[in-house]
């Protein structure tokens, strides 16, 4: 089991500090995206990596890219994402398309990782948000349990804030 106090308080924090300065997700129009780098350093320094989904997976499962898309219109996705924070993955969950339950995996990439153009741009270096994405799939090491749901407003809050985003024709990058 992953005990989850101080990935939800990092994660909050960062999250305080992007909406302190204006930002939100589909808040501001952000600064074109330079990315990073290919990260050699497949494993956050700070702990495990996270996936969210509503798929039911197991341990040695891969999560590939070429799938539909949780998010936006569905397109097929050209990559998997990932976090270091419990809470970004458990709100992924949660928002993800399905009728399935929220579930969170701890997982490995099995190749390089960059860099979450959706939530870092030059505003952010340092990707403060420890949000990733990658080509390569991720495989399943084991899974989150003990998590914390977000409230239905808060939920419900992002769920606004993606459909106005959608009206405005603004999409996530893929």
């Amino acid at each position: 089991m992953v005990d989850m106090a101080d990935d939800q308080t990092g994660f909050a924090r960062a999250w305080d500090e992007l909406k302190a300065s204006g930002e939100g997700l589909l808040g501001k129009q952000p600064a074109p995206f330079t990315p990073l780098g290919v990260r050699g350093d497949v494993q956050d320094e700070a702990g495990p990596l996270y996936h969210g989904t509503k798929a039911a997976l197991a341990i040695d499962d891969l999560i590939e890219p070429g799938f539909a898309s949780n998010y936006g219109q569905g397109a097929l996705a050209n990559f998997v994402y990932v976090t270091a924070f419990m809470d970004g993955a458990v709100l992924a969950a949660e928002m993800a398309t399905g009728d399935g339950q929220p579930h969170v995996y701890v997982v490995e990439p099995t190749g390089p990782i960059d860099d979450d153009p959706n939530l870092t741009d030059q505003k952010f270096p340092g990707n403060p948000t420890r949000s990733y994405r990658t080509r390569e799939p991720l495989r399943v090491t084991g899974e989150a349990t003990g998590w914390q749901p977000h409230a239905p407003a808060v939920l419900q809050q992002m769920r606004d804030n993606m459909d106005k985003a959608k009206q405005a024709g603004i999409e996530a990058i893929n």
